[in-house]
């Protein structure tokens, strides 16, 4: 395996640019059942995350999600800032000391971060929230590499499935979260957390093309 730094770093600054630029429309889903504060909490968190990457420890790539795992908590309010700063503590602890990773590595940081978010926030699949576009992602992203995609084909099919497993959350009603409390209302629309996802993977798989050049 070769360095993988530059593709931590084109996911990471396409995390942090999506959430920055879609604060208004990750607000306004989260307000039709919910507070309407997703988007500016989670607009704030990576805003803090941008404003001090340049200063983040690279000793390795399991302290750096650590690092960004922690100034999301930090920043973030309500109940997000804790289950997206568990995500990425979670997958920072299971790449460990490297600065190398391979697709197995990808699914097993993945799956610690959905076990993390499980663990803190209680939730299950199916209860409507971040967790039911996180879990499709990965399987498809586990899925693909047993099949012997390429990367490129991997990430675009991610995409699709994920993006399809969010719009789907509008059939669920909410089980966690402010929504869980609007009963049978939440039913009809989207989940904002999941959403989310969808749109982070979705941006990543048309930059996912560029990484050589960066």
């Amino acid at each position: 395996m070769t360095d993988s730094w530059g593709e931590v770093d084109l996911v990471m600054t396409t995390i942090i640019t999506t959430c920055l630029d879609n604060e208004k429309y990750f607000g306004d889903l989260d307000s039709v059942v919910g507070d309407g504060d997703f988007g500016y909490s989670l607009a704030r968190g990576f805003e803090k995350v941008q404003a001090q990457y340049g200063e983040l420890d690279r000793t390795d790539i399991g302290t750096f999600l650590k690092k960004v795992g922690m100034l999301v908590t930090s920043r973030i309010g309500g109940t997000s800032g804790p289950i997206w700063g568990t995500a990425f503590l979670r997958a920072g602890m299971t790449a460990g000391a490297t600065t190398s990773l391979d697709g197995a590595d990808v699914v097993a940081m993945l799956r610690a971060a959905v076990a993390g978010i499980m663990t803190r926030g209680g939730a299950e699949l199916g209860d409507k929230t971040l967790l039911d576009a996180l879990v499709p992602m990965t399987d498809s992203i586990e899925e693909s590499l047993a099949a012997g995609a390429g990367s490129d084909e991997i990430v675009d099919r991610a995409a699709v499935v994920t993006r399809s497993a969010a719009d789907a959350t509008a059939e669920l009603v909410a089980k966690r979260g402010r929504a869980a409390y609007t009963g049978e209302r939440s039913r009809g629309s989207v989940d904002a957390g999941a959403t989310a996802v969808a749109v982070i993977i979705e941006q990543i798989a048309e930059v996912w093309k560029t990484r050589e050049s960066r």
